[in-house]
């Protein structure tokens, strides 16, 4: 699992996607998947840039539904984050919760869970984690274990290349049943289904119905809380151009076309303030660092966007919006968005689909 962090190997990366394969065989954990989510969630590439490289190629909307679906499920949650506090339950308090830690052997990747385990140990050694082993994980934890969802997936955000705030916690929520009509479970033979592993007689090997009643599994009754330390880069030598507009890079917005060619000041800022509420790790850090050698020029500031501003007295800033930079003060660019017609909050997903599908398929017939 190889995450390259070069501008043309990642723009090869979409062009390989087989769309019809990645829809047949996206759920299994040896499926057809893209991989293209940590480009994504750091905003080199956008949903929108995927979804019409696939139309270009040929394919129809509705052949290629399901990653068409797929993309849109990270703009809408990023649109629920325009307009709701998705640190807290979105709809329903999360019943028949026991504590606000995480069990032990979650962390430690030793839940007696074959596919689980095996992919928290991939987690911690590439960053990354299978969407369906996301779920399995995150049920054991809120609706087996009975935690709270909070820190848990502050754990998991801290470990993904592709960790994108609100698509993190909205699933989490949803897997959680604060932000869904019901809990989501899977038993032991859903997870050998799609996890290619063969246990038998596990505490998740049971009934769908018998889960509501079960006790807490003594592999997963001792708890814990987790620090989540962050090592942000020490400050290297700055220089600005006061002349010159300042396009600022974050954790969100790595995009190498953007404004390209323009002279200007490009700075990578990194705010403690941030990675204090939305810890990273090394791991992490290290991928977004790479990732701006795709950007000719740009330097990295460490410190808030106040004291940047107030030290080299810059007047002209320039950023994309997005939730967490709702304090930066200039010039707010949209982001690319598979449908930017299509605004406001839809409590469910698949409300906010049928708009943009209808959508797409009138701006395409128009095309």
């Amino acid at each position: 699992m190889n995450f390259t962090t070069t501008y043309s190997d990642i723009l090869q990366r979409i062009q390989d996607l087989d769309p019809i394969r990645y829809g047949e065989t996206r759920n299994y954990l040896t499926g057809d998947v893209s991989y293209l989510s940590p480009y994504i969630s750091r905003g080199v590439i956008s949903t929108k840039m995927v979804l019409e490289a696939m139309l270009a190629k040929g394919f129809q909307l509705e052949e290629i539904e399901s990653l068409a679906k797929e993309l849109c499920w990270r703009d809408y949650f990023q649109r629920v984050a325009q307009v709701k506090d998705v640190q807290e339950d979105l709809k329903f308090p999360q019943y028949d919760v026991l504590h606000d830690e995480i069990p032990s052997n979650i962390v430690s990747a030793e839940t007696g869970i074959e596919g689980i385990d095996q992919a928290i140990r991939d987690l911690y050694t590439h960053g990354y984690m299978h969407n369906h082993a996301r779920m399995y994980a995150a049920s054991v934890v809120c609706n087996v274990a009975k935690s709270r969802w909070k820190l848990p997936s502050k754990w998991m955000y801290y470990h993904l290349l592709d960790g994108d705030f609100a698509s993190n916690a909205c699933s989490w929520q949803w897997v959680a049943g604060s932000n869904s009509s019901k809990k989501y479970y899977a038993n032991q033979e859903n997870i050998n289904r799609y996890m290619s592993t063969h246990q038998h007689g596990t505490y998740m090997d049971r009934s769908y119905d018998s889960f509501e009643s079960m006790s807490v599994p003594k592999e997963l009754s001792i708890t814990q809380v987790t620090s989540f330390p962050v090592k942000l880069p020490s400050q290297s030598t700055f220089n600005v151009n006061t002349n010159l507009p300042t396009y600022l890079y974050t954790y969100y917005n790595m995009d190498p076309t953007w404004h390209q060619g323009i002279d200007s000041n490009r700075i990578l800022l990194l705010e403690p303030s941030l990675f204090e509420q939305y810890p990273v790790s090394d791991k992490c850090l290290d991928f977004l660092l790479k990732l701006r050698e795709n950007i000719p020029g740009i330097q990295v500031y460490v410190g808030s966007f106040d004291e940047l501003v107030h030290e080299y007295g810059l007047s002209n800033c320039v950023f994309k919006e997005h939730p967490l930079t709702k304090h930066f003060q200039g010039i707010s660019e949209p982001r690319d968005w598979i449908c930017p017609e299509v605004t406001g909050y839809y409590p469910s997903f698949f409300a906010y689909w049928k708009h943009v599908k209808k959508q797409l398929t009138s701006n395409l017939h128009e095309a």
